[in-house]
């Protein structure tokens, strides 16, 4: 039996192919139509992606431990209710990717100051489920967040932009 070696430069330029894909998976471009708002509807557990013309994508969504009613204070497990803004993004979230919702706004702020209490805060869309939780047993399972799956947030990062409305229904 004849042993058969690659040339050297094809075994870089194959090992750099393979670097180059492990490291830009999880950042997908997109060049379709304009997310203009996006609609999450916590009862229904269902996230959409508006462009002008028609829905773009529909991702069914995980909650906070607590998901009834409007987030009102730090630590109480709740996702908030209202509109806000998607304001940042977090390309090294300990949860894949994560794309950031402006709560607290002014009037959460208020409701929380004027309790003597924090209206919390960082509350994002993001991949997961974090370590030691199983998906398929554990739907409400972030602090206040919305959880969907690795690959949803790669396309929701991707399509979704700074100032993006979001409106969160109950």
């Amino acid at each position: 039996m004849t042993n058969f070696k690659l040339p050297r430069r094809a075994l870089v330029v194959s090992g750099l192919v393979a670097f180059l894909s492990a490291c830009a998976s999880k950042f997908r471009s997109y060049s379709g139509p304009e997310v203009t708002r996006l609609r999450m509807y916590k009862a229904q557990r269902l996230l959409f992606l508006d462009g002008k013309e028609r829905v773009l994508k529909t991702y069914p969504i995980g909650l906070g431990f607590a998901p009834e009613g409007h987030k009102q204070f730090e630590g109480d497990g709740r996702t908030p209710e209202g509109s806000y803004i998607i304001d940042r993004r977090n390309p090294e979230s300990l949860f894949h990717l994560s794309i950031g919702i402006s709560y607290p706004n002014e009037a959460d702020i208020a409701f929380a100051e004027a309790r003597g209490r924090s209206p919390g805060g960082d509350i994002f869309i993001h991949g997961g489920p974090r370590p030691g939780i199983d998906p398929e047993n554990v739907r409400d399972w972030t602090a206040g967040c919305i959880s969907v799956t690795d690959a949803q947030i790669e396309e929701i990062y991707a399509m979704v932009k700074n100032g993006t409305p979001i409106d969160i229904y109950a």
